[in-house]
């Protein structure tokens, strides 16, 4: 017997938003025979339009709110859809960093629909005067500080992704994620305002990379320095392997292909997939059908969308990688107005970079040494001949050959004074592509050493006044 609770996302003010998938998803669980008895269905009615709401408060009121469930063998599934992903990844941290505080309820199965994990390019728009403007239309606050977390590169999501990256995995303690993502947006939902919303490699809100759980974590440290400047090594750590699927033709939302309110045959195949897990083994089967699974979609990647009696619009479905940059010091101090490029070849150089290969960059603006990069995979990695799907003697894009490896530098603003950085790059053995997957996020950690010369601190011995308002720097301290 299984209690199902479901938690919708952001500014969500109805339960309407849940669509048909709930009864759906009763109907086929019993039509399919399988042994999965849905007995309890609660739906969340959490508020997020509220700017004086955090994901902490979200937190705490959601775990008072199982409480009340009674639940015969203390544990329960949930079906999340966008920003309902973190919320209960949230909580899940809660519980286990905090047991005395939150209940010892059991979560076995959570699946996460277009979960925004590593947040949305669209949450700093939705935190601009436009975003103010419809919520007030709409008679709701916009949700500041959710909409903080839910921020490209926010301290709080990164906090708890590379928790999950470095920790355990789930599954060996019998608690199985699952991450289902719709592959594009829904073209008729399209903003002319904001282009994010007609993104390919997104779902029109969430970027498919960034729903993915299957993430790195990279960091920069010093190897050696030279008088060009320091050499950073690259350290990779990934994150336990996650299922993972994305849903042909699904989208963020929308009656027609939302992915969740649109309730499409695939969505409710893949939840009622992943609610059949019941161990480690089934868990690494599901996870090695979806990949098998993503890479037909990713071989029929062309979309030809209508544009009336004109030609069609080509969108090529390259699978994209999300970058996303810290840049600090050895002390924890941030490095703004520095520099990351990314450079091609051997030697390196950024004028090598396959043309096409950055697709967007958004720094946060909490912390604005945090840039996301979002970047096309396919054209990094190389890529054969895509043809027209209608004629395939018409090619749509040539061959592409990669231009590995791929090194990054940055070139600090504060390259001298009593306290500076020196200029850095990636030591040329290794290959920041390793660190990058497809439908992936790295986020990479850019450690500079911190240059403290002598002058900042000196002892004399001479007892006469002496002026030091402009020190000597002196050499570095070791």
């Amino acid at each position: 017997m299984t209690t199902l609770v479901f938690v919708h996302g952001w500014s969500v003010t109805n339960t309407s938003t849940y669509g048909a998938l709930p009864q759906r998803l009763q109907q086929q669980a019993v039509a399919s025979g399988m042994v999965l008895d849905v007995a309890d269905l609660w739906l969340s009615e959490y508020v997020s339009f509220d700017d004086a709401v955090t994901m902490g408060d979200l937190v705490r009121a959601f775990d008072h709110a199982l409480r009340d469930l009674h639940l015969i063998d203390a544990s329960f599934a949930c079906v999340t859809h966008s920003t309902g992903g973190p919320v209960v990844r949230e909580w899940l941290r809660a519980q286990r960093e905090k047991p005395g505080a939150y209940s010892t309820i059991r979560l076995s199965h959570l699946v996460m629909l277009a979960p925004a994990n590593f947040g949305s390019a669209l949450a700093q728009i939705g935190k601009s005067v436009l975003g103010r403007m419809r919520s007030w239309w709409n008679g709701v606050e916009p949700g500041q500080r959710i909409l903080d977390w839910l921020a490209l590169g926010s301290a709080a999501s990164l906090s708890l992704n590379i928790d999950h990256i470095h920790g355990g995995d789930p599954a060996d303690k019998g608690q199985f994620l699952f991450v289902l993502t719709g592959d594009r947006p829904d073209r008729s939902m399209y903003d002319h305002i904001n282009s994010y919303t007609g993104e390919d490699g997104s779902d029109g809100v969430v970027r498919i990379a960034a729903a993915n759980l299957n993430a790195c974590h990279a960091v920069f440290t010093r190897k050696a320095f030279t008088a060009n400047g320091d050499t950073l090594s690259l350290n990779l750590t990934r994150a336990p392997r996650s299922a993972f699927k994305l849903i042909p033709g699904a989208s963020h939302s929308g009656d027609a292909q939302g992915i969740m309110a649109a309730a499409p045959a695939t969505t409710v195949d893949a939840v009622l997939r992943c609610l059949r897990v019941v161990d480690s083994a089934s868990y690494a089967q599901l996870c090695d059908a979806f990949e098998a699974e993503n890479a037909q979609r990713d071989a029929d990647k062309v979309e030809l969308e209508p544009v009336g009696p004109f030609s069609p619009r080509v969108h090529i479905h390259d699978p994209r990688s999300l970058l996303i940059v810290r840049l600090t010091d050895e002390a924890g101090e941030t490095l703004q107005d520095s520099r990351f490029l990314l450079s091609a070849g051997t030697p390196p150089n950024p004028d090598w970079m396959p043309q096409g290969f950055m697709l967007d960059r958004q720094a946060n603006s909490r912390t604005p040494n945090v840039i996301s990069f979002f970047l096309n995979h396919a054209l990094l990695a190389g890529d054969h001949r895509v043809a027209d799907p209608t004629n395939s003697r018409k090619t749509l894009r040539a061959a592409i050959s990669g231009h590995r490896p791929y090194t990054a530098s940055v070139q600090p603003l504060d390259l001298d004074g009593l306290v500076h950085h020196a200029l850095a790059s990636m030591d040329t053995g290794d290959d920041l592509f390793t660190a990058w997957g497809p439908h992936q996020t790295t986020v990479l950690d850019v450690v500079l050493p911190r240059k403290v010369h002598e002058g900042v601190f000196r002892l004399t011995q001479k007892l006469a006044p002496e002026d030091f308002s402009n020190p000597v720097p002196g050499a570095v301290i070791g």
